[in-house]
């Protein structure tokens, strides 16, 4: 009787041992937390109309190598751009064609009445940057039919009235680099006016050329270059200064990180050969 008990007992030990090793769970492995999503970000750049066959090809690269990322830019001339930001437009990114346009947005230049004359101060701190450097060139349509070789020869030309010449207006830095030159070679820009076209922008002044409407122009080097246009001659440092490409992200846009991104991205490989594939200098 004893061991028919003690059977038993042993007996339900070993099954309500079972039962609960058949209970027992394996701890669960908690489930990976999904990636977050990347929210889209766009890119307002500003830029000088002469980068838009460059920067257009460094913008393509960039927007491939960062997904989600989009750079949508306005070119038109510094002068325009300038106008537009100090309206109020929204504008992550600015690269001018010339200093003058970029000291008029720089607050450490607010005490500086000639350099910054509405004491505007939108440039990101420690962003500023000298991007590019670009060459101001004397252009010749297809022919040259005018025979024009040279800037001293064009001097010469403007001054007997026998030459058409297209330049940019007075408030672009094309025509701002033109006006040095003028006054190099000591020609009165008023007295010359019957021998003048103007631009807009430097895209205007490289359309009359490419038309043959003029005899020549006074173009960037790089809009030369797209444009196919046979360079003459090109203006030295003493002519018309240094043709300086800056750079700054602004405070009045949306994206100051991802601009400051795409501003390093500027100064790297991918986009130094695209920029001295057309003539530009890079600089940073």
């Amino acid at each position: 009787m004893k061991k028919t008990v003690a059977l038993l007992l042993s007996l339900s030990l070993v099954l309500a041992l079972a039962a609960c090793g058949a209970e027992k769970e394996e701890p669960a492995v908690p489930e990976a937390s999904p990636a977050p999503e990347t929210q889209p970000v766009e890119i307002e750049v500003f830029a000088a109309a002469s980068m838009e066959e460059s920067l257009n090809q460094v913008i393509e690269a960039y927007e491939t190598e960062t997904p989600g990322v989009t750079v949508v830019p306005t070119y038109d001339s510094s002068g325009t751009l300038l106008k537009q930001i100090a309206a109020g437009a929204s504008c992550d990114l600015f690269i001018s064609a010339a200093p003058k346009q970029m000291n008029a947005l720089d607050g450490s230049l607010k005490d500086n009445a000639e350099k910054n004359p509405d004491g505007l101060d939108l440039i990101v701190e420690g962003t500023r940057l000298d991007l590019l450097e670009n060459k101001v060139a004397l252009a010749v349509p297809e022919g040259n039919a005018a025979g024009i070789e040279s800037l001293d020869q064009l001097a010469q030309l403007l001054q007997s009235g026998g030459v058409m010449l297209a330049i940019g207006n007075s408030d672009v830095p094309v025509g701002q680099y033109t006006q040095k030159i003028f006054a190099y070679y000591g020609l009165d820009e008023t007295a010359i006016a019957s021998s003048l076209t103007y631009g807009s922008n430097v895209k205007e002044v490289t359309t009359q050329v490419c038309e043959g409407t003029v005899d020549c122009g006074i173009i960037y080097a790089t809009d030369a270059f797209s444009a196919g246009l046979t360079v003459v001659d090109s203006a030295a440092a003493d002519m018309c200064g240094q043709v300086i490409y800056p750079a700054a992200v602004l405070s009045c846009g949306t994206q100051p990180d991802a601009a400051r991104a795409f501003l390093d991205y500027l100064s790297g490989d991918t986009a130094r050969a695209a920029f001295e594939a057309v003539g530009f200098s890079p600089l940073s």
